[in-house]
């Protein structure tokens, strides 16, 4: 099972435009959607429609949009109660595929809330293969919280004793830097940054980062701060994956983008699938690509199923191996 942690959800919008978005006139939308979003809950959503069992773990009431779409889908889902109703993100997408995203900050979280879904995601990862924690934090949240339950989760394990649960994490700023601080006592099995957040990590320029050679060097210095890997979306680039053994590159197949909503989370889902499939790190590598790269080709916020991925069309290549690496600085 694969659980996800959506602290900020959100609905989310996509306005679709025929014409390019020209800033101060009036536009008529072609289209507009509306699905239960936050990283954590998009992640949920491609897990789910791949087949795999999945759990996303909330803030939100029984009435809440989000909540109610997961309901209406048949994805799982755990709670914890709050006031209020999510943030609402709008996309607007332009025919070339363009983007522009406007996103609201999201509903405070209490202590008393984030220690509730502390102790649910507690009491899933007994049933657990990986823990997703994903997307940005609420108002209020300490920018650290993800680093405390990376370590409160990292030495659990399943109820059998026979595998520890593994932690994913796919954030960016304060959050993501807070995951490398000196005093952090355990770090993620997996980490999923961009080129921009890759370029926060390493203080690197995100415009070189999207060389794969260079992400890739960048995403071994995280490998030497603990890290088990790190899978580096590049955009229309493809992605690099890189682990202590090894690193790999998979460029993107062509395609028409449409939209880029939801494909990084898209790209992540497509690697924990092929992990729980067994496959080895080239094919969890090549299956991540494909499905970002389909969640690009679709409209609005649309995500892929494995009636759009093509598989074939993604080949991997070994890139520097881990002698071949820098030291750390």
């Amino acid at each position: 099972m694969i659980v996800t942690l959506t602290a900020n959800p959100s609905v989310d919008r996509t306005v679709t435009l025929t014409e390019p978005l020209r800033r101060g006139q009036v536009h008529r939308a072609a289209g507009v959607t509306s699905h239960p979003g936050g990283k954590g809950v998009n992640v949920a959503r491609v897990v789910a429609a791949g087949g795999a069992p999945v759990v996303a773990v909330l803030p939100g009431a029984d009435d809440d949009p989000v909540v109610h779409g997961l309901r209406t889908s048949g994805i799982g889902y755990r709670t914890v109660p709050v006031a209020g109703g999510p943030r609402v993100n709008l996309t607007i997408a332009e025919s070339d595929g363009t983007t522009t995203k406007i996103n609201e900050p999201g509903r405070p979280l209490t202590g008393r809330e984030l220690a509730e879904l502390t102790a649910l995601l507690v009491e899933l990862a007994a049933e657990a293969e990986w823990i997703v924690l994903s997307g940005s934090l609420p108002p209020g949240v300490p920018v650290d919280w993800y680093a405390q339950l990376v370590a409160t989760l990292a030495p659990l394990r399943a109820s059998n004793g026979a595998r520890r649960t593994r932690i994913a994490v796919d954030t960016s700023d304060a959050p993501l830097l807070a995951l490398f601080t000196e005093s952090l006592g355990a770090a993620p099995d997996l980490v999923k940054p961009n080129s921009d957040e890759l370029a926060q990590l390493t203080g690197l320029d995100p415009v070189d980062l999207e060389d794969p050679a260079a992400a890739a060097s960048a995403a071994s210095l995280l490998i030497d701060r603990g890290v088990g890997a790190v899978l580096a979306t590049l955009g229309a680039a493809g992605a690099v994956l890189v682990t202590a053994e090894d690193a790999w590159f998979a460029a993107a197949p062509p395609i028409v983008p449409r939209s880029t909503v939801g494909a990084g989370d898209s790209a992540l889902a497509g690697y924990l699938l092929a992990d729980l499939a067994g496959a080895d790190p080239a094919d969890r590598l090549r299956t991540a690509v494909a499905y970002g790269s389909a969640a690009t080709a679709l409209p609005g916020t649309g995500l892929p199923g494995p009636v759009d991925i093509v598989l074939d069309a993604v080949t991997a290549r070994p890139l520097q191996t881990t002698s071949d690496r820098p030291a750390p600085a």
